[in-house]
């Protein structure tokens, strides 16, 4: 694979081994708080895709202890520097002063290397943009854009609650500013052909990004999207149909792009399907063969 994953642009720009420790900033989402929708994302769970954050009641600091913990213990090298991972909900979805006392939080601790906050490219505005700038002089901040489809028909399904004009006015805004943009893009979305899913892949491609999350589609329960998974309305995607697919997309991707996620993980709890996900280890060898990753 020409492109880097994640694990080597890491050591290669910090030196070292980094890790991500997904956060909760206790923020919400106008896709859930009645701004735009009161349901959320056909396929968001109730943890607003932040299923493995840490408790939102804790504060920063201690959310980012605690993920230290966790990673220490889970792997004998998990010595290291850390990115703080505003994961859960939407990362800029708060009055401004909220989402600057959370960030500081963040960036003073003496472990993380990095901000990295995943947001909707509808919650920038101007004021948010600036503090971004502002914190990105102190240390590297990435966003992560939830753009999922470049197909209409499929946004408006999945409730998106954005046109397509939006993302590309964000992350033209966010480079401008010095800021990089990771993109993320669903695959396996109900009703999209494996070359609109290409498409996507190349619309995101041809844009000034820095990296992408390639997530496989997880129906969880308790979302809408169960509802249509179970009436039959649509089906998931093989892990053979899969592989070859992210290998197809990584191969339409510039090489200075970081591939930051190839599958995804859904709660064991929560997931209905495509239950062959679960075996994590047997998927990621499957794509290290395909992709010839190292």
């Amino acid at each position: 694979m020409k492109n880097k994953t994640a694990g080597q642009y890491f050591k290669e720009r910090f030196g070292q081994k980094v890790y991500r420790i997904a956060l909760d900033g206790g923020f919400t989402c106008p896709n859930r708080d009645g701004t735009l929708e009161s349901r959320g994302c056909i396929f968001c769970s109730g943890q607003g895709s932040g299923d493995f954050a840490a408790n939102r009641f804790l504060s920063i600091t201690e959310q980012i202890e605690q993920g230290k913990a966790l990673i220490q213990k889970k792997m004998p090298d998990g010595e290291g520097k850390y990115i703080a991972y505003f994961q859960a909900f939407t990362g800029t979805y708060a009055p401004l002063t909220q989402l600057k006392e959370k960030y500081m939080a963040a960036l003073e601790h003496p472990d993380i290397v990095a901000l990295d906050i995943a947001t909707r490219p509808d919650c920038l505005p101007e004021d948010v943009l600036d503090l971004l700038e502002e914190l990105n002089r102190i240390k590297p901040v990435w966003v992560e854009l939830g753009l999922q489809t470049m197909h209409e028909k499929t946004a408006s399904y999945i409730r998106r609650g954005y046109p397509l004009s939006v993302y590309d006015d964000a992350i033209k805004k966010l480079t401008e500013r010095g800021i990089e943009v990771i993109t993320h893009v669903i695959l396996g979305l109900p009703g999209e052909s494996r070359e609109e899913m290409l498409q996507t892949v190349s619309y995101v491609a041809a844009g000034p990004i820095s990296g992408i999350k390639l997530q496989l589609l997880h129906v969880l329960e308790g979302t809408d999207l169960a509802k249509d998974y179970r009436n039959g309305l649509f089906t998931c995607m093989s892990m053979e149909e899969y592989t070859d697919l992210v290998r197809d997309c990584i191969a339409l991707l510039p090489e200075q792009v970081v591939v930051h996620r190839m599958t995804g993980d859904g709660a064991r709890r929560d997931l209905i399907a495509p239950l062959w996900s679960l075996d994590k280890k047997r998927v990621l060898n499957m794509l290290r063969e395909k992709c010839e990753i190292t």
